[in-house]
């Protein structure tokens, strides 16, 4: 008897277990980019405020499901198809933040997004024959739509609080501007109001926060100077801690239980890019720069660290001989990438004074030479040694890129010198049998000397025909970050950014 009593109880607890799993409580985002850009995974440095609110919640306790969708409006959310999966997953007790407003600006009726609403919160209707889905519409207010959700996130058992749009990065003498009035922030407090639900003021708020740090720490940080309404992942995490603030003031809000105050936002960590070369990609100084001192100039600085570790007068033999490849080698973590380009210094001495001559080709043909201080050294080929280098990257967990040489100015019969039956060649080959991407860069500038002709190009060389002053070296840095934004295969594309 007692044993079935046992069992009785276990069986209850067990029971009990199961029935409060499933009643874990699930908090849904909806909104647009600004909510969450893209697939949330921060491509081109943007991410939106919905992206960072599961790190601000206790997990163990509720789940967050962002459905935000980039370029939707109150409308457009719904005709898309968005609104109704999300609406069906709802249970009693789940909560369901919404932030439109954005996009409802937008034109009515085009071919290209047909995505506003009416101003307002009354029951004004157009009617239309959309241009951009060939169907009939019948397009409403913006707090018609509003209201929609509330209504049947009601209808479910849910909870909705309605947030107002963030605000844009346009400065006007030291502020910010509101929609507080006759715009999306209004309208949207006037539904909440109206459907007695919460409303939180995001647009006030983050806009009062952001004027605190200053616009000249905002642009830059908080939000990048060629994007003025999607925020980095500084701003975002910045207006997720606010939302998480803002609900926990929320006395009528239970939800405010699951944002413990003791949490805190981690910002991802920049990508970092190490260069390997010699003094064509090394910074240098005065009128010899290399492109790697450029390079960090094409991509979102919050998200790549460009770590320029190239020195001039090396090769791919002595680079690694000297000890500076161990030095990197040492630094790599997964994740990392490397970028290596070798070859105007290979075809040096090979046992005389400089000793960075490399043996030609790809093969494993070795020589053992004496270096001063009877250092026995075993020199390899080029290929020999860029090969090395890719596969103890590999070991590090980090990705290597190849690149072939950059060009030199050098001319013969109206055409640019090239490296294609040597370094550039055997880099292809070696980067082809790892499996590595390569970049044939020399071929690619070669060809971009040649449209422009021999005087212009001439503004890109100051002391000799293979090292580029200032304005050369941004001209390949430019080059060499448009042909890994055509990678997409590779993370680091996401975050490229020209600037003209």
């Amino acid at each position: 008897m007692k044993l079935f009593y046992l069992f009785t109880v276990l069986s209850m607890l067990i029971f009990s277990a199961c029935t409060n799993n499933s009643e874990h409580r699930t908090l849904y985002i909806i909104g647009d980019s600004t909510v969450k850009n893209g697939q949330g995974d921060g491509a081109g440095g943007l991410w939106g405020w919905g992206d960072f609110i599961p790190q601000l919640v206790d997990t163990a306790k509720i789940k967050v499901a962002n459905h935000a969708r980039g370029g939707t409006s109150s409308r457009t959310f719904r005709t898309l198809g968005l609104w109704a999966p999300v609406l069906e997953q709802i249970k009693p007790g789940d909560y369901v933040f919404i932030q439109f407003g954005h996009n409802d600006s937008s034109n009515i009726n085009d071919e290209s997004r047909a995505r506003g609403t009416i101003n307002g919160t009354g029951n004004e209707t157009e009617e239309i024959d959309n241009l951009l889905t060939h169907e009939h519409e019948i397009v409403h207010t913006y707090g018609w739509y509003i209201r929609q959700y509330i209504t049947e996130i009601k209808s479910k058992g849910g909870i909705p609080v309605i947030f107002s749009p963030i605000p844009r990065n346009n400065w006007s003498e030291g502020k910010l501007p509101r929609n507080n009035i006759n715009s999306y922030g209004m309208w949207a407090q006037q539904v909440a109001v109206e459907e007695k639900v919460t409303f939180i003021d995001l647009n006030n708020e983050f806009a009062t926060a952001l004027e605190e740090i200053g616009e000249q720490n905002v642009t830059g940080n908080y939000f990048f100077e060629h994007d003025h309404t999607h925020t980095s992942a500084k701003g975002a995490a910045l207006a997720a801690t606010i939302v998480a603030n803002e609900v926990r003031k929320a006395d009528e809000l239970k939800i405010a239980k699951y944002f413990p105050a003791n949490k805190q936002t981690v910002l991802p960590k920049p990508i970092r890019v190490f260069l390997v070369g010699d003094s064509t990609v090394a910074n240098g100084k005065e009128t010899i720069i290399g492109w790697g001192k450029m390079l960090p100039k094409f991509f979102i600085e919050q998200c790549v660290t460009i770590i320029n570790k190239a020195r001039g007068g090396r090769s791919s033999r002595s680079y690694r001989f000297e000890g500076l490849w161990a030095e990197v080698e040492n630094q790599l973590q997964p994740g990392d990438y490397v970028i290596f380009q070798f070859g105007h210094n290979d075809s040096g001495n090979i046992d005389k004074e400089k000793y960075r001559g490399s043996l030609t080709g790809t093969g494993n043909d070795s020589l053992v030479i004496s270096r001063p201080d009877s250092i026995q050294e075993t020199v390899h080929t080029y290929g020999w040694y860029m090969q090395q280098y890719i596969i103890e990257t590999k070991a590090k967990g980090a990705t290597p890129i190849v690149i072939s040489q950059v060009t030199r100015n050098r001319w013969k019969k109206g055409k640019v010198e090239r490296v294609n039956d040597s370094y550039g060649l055997w880099s292809k080959q070696i980067a082809e049998k790892e499996g590595v991407l390569f970049i044939d860069i020399n071929n690619i500038i070669a060809d971009k000397y040649e449209e422009m002709g021999k005087d212009e190009v001439k503004k890109f060389f100051t002391n000799d025909h293979t090292h580029t002053n200032e304005t050369g070296a941004l001209f390949n840095a430019k080059i060499i970050a448009g042909e890994l934004y055509k990678c997409k295969n590779i993370n680091l594309r996401k975050y490229i950014v020209f600037n003209e």
